[in-house]
């Protein structure tokens, strides 16, 4: 019995190798009666007549299914000595996704079901994969994939690839969010002139994003308070001294929450101090901030009076 292999929705042509000799021909689906000689006998407007000459007697089935998967048989008649030939019908089916889990968000540490049916003929093999630079291949090969004590770093999308050869693979997505509490990554102290800009900055990794607080000492810091501006983003919060005086030097704590944790950080707002030698070498020549040029001109007066003085003794 040979095969014949088509894919679905493709047309299919069963062929019958005949001679001279041949009296009757048909072509049967079972014990059903598709053609007889030039005759159709069957209702499927898919199945036509290719061909009925002296070596060959063709038929096609057009736009074909699964359910027209199965055997078929060519009766041949000759002189009186019926013979068949048999011919069986593969149908391929492209791979399809007919289920998969939908986006799902959990806590960190809590274990992770995801599934993904899929058809085809013949069936699909099924793969799922981290999408993540840091995945390396395939984390599981079958319609299920289990993650237990999820951590954040597992947290993204995970891909459900079905294939069978027939038809490129087809994918589909689902997105893994991991919650977890606040994580303080950046925050240090910083050093300002009385007069001048300050900032401070608290950088928090969280899911969901923390919200933000400001405390100097026990004191929580109002948003529009004078002379302070608090901006808070998903990850971080910049608090902003617009004239540091020196009430606004001391101890800070910014405290990112949300709804699984809080955690806090505290830093220093300090006076600083800028000095630095200049070009002359005597007494006074410092740079103090902005009164730098003042003071190296001061030393320039002082020195020429002393020397003023000695040249009248010469």
């Amino acid at each position: 019995m040979d095969n014949v292999t088509v894919r679905q929705g493709e047309s299919a042509t069963l062929r019958c190798s005949v001679d001279n000799r041949v009296t009757r021909v048909a072509w049967l689906n079972r014990s059903s009666i598709l053609y007889a000689g030039n005759d159709k006998w069957c209702l499927d407007p898919r199945v036509v007549l290719l061909a009925n000459t002296k070596t060959q007697y063709s038929i096609q089935i057009q736009d074909v299914d699964v359910y027209d998967e199965g055997p078929y048989t060519c009766s041949v008649q000759t002189d009186n000595h019926p013979k068949t030939s048999r011919v069986h019908l593969i149908v391929q089916v492209s791979p399809k996704i007919t289920e998969i889990s939908s986006d799902i968000s959990i806590n960190e540490g809590g274990n992770v079901s995801l599934t993904c049916i899929a058809t085809g003929r013949p069936d699909p093999t099924i793969t799922w994969r981290h999408i993540s630079p840091k995945a390396v291949g395939f984390i599981s090969e079958d319609e299920y994939l289990e993650i237990t004590g999820i951590t954040r770093e597992q947290s993204g999308e995970y891909e459900c690839s079905a294939s069978n050869d027939v038809a490129a693979p087809v994918v589909q997505r689902v997105k893994v969010t991991v919650n977890y509490p606040p994580y303080i990554s950046g925050a240090k102290s910083t050093g300002v002139p009385v007069g001048q800009k300050g900032i401070l900055m608290c950088e928090a990794s969280a899911v969901p994003s923390a919200d933000f607080q400001w405390y100097k000492d026990d004191k929580r810091l109002a948003e529009g308070q004078k002379g302070l501006k608090v901006e808070n983003k998903a990850f971080s919060s910049k608090l902003t001294f617009f004239n540091v005086s020196e009430q606004d030097y001391g101890n800070y704590t910014c405290v990112a929450s949300n709804q699984l944790g809080n955690t806090n950080a505290s830093m220093i707002l300090y006076e600083e101090t800028t000095t630095a030698l200049t070009p002359w070498k005597g007494p006074g020549a410092v740079h103090d901030g902005n009164n730098g040029a003042w003071r190296r001109g001061g030393c320039v007066w002082l020195l020429a009076l002393p020397l003023a003085q000695l040249a009248r003794h010469f």
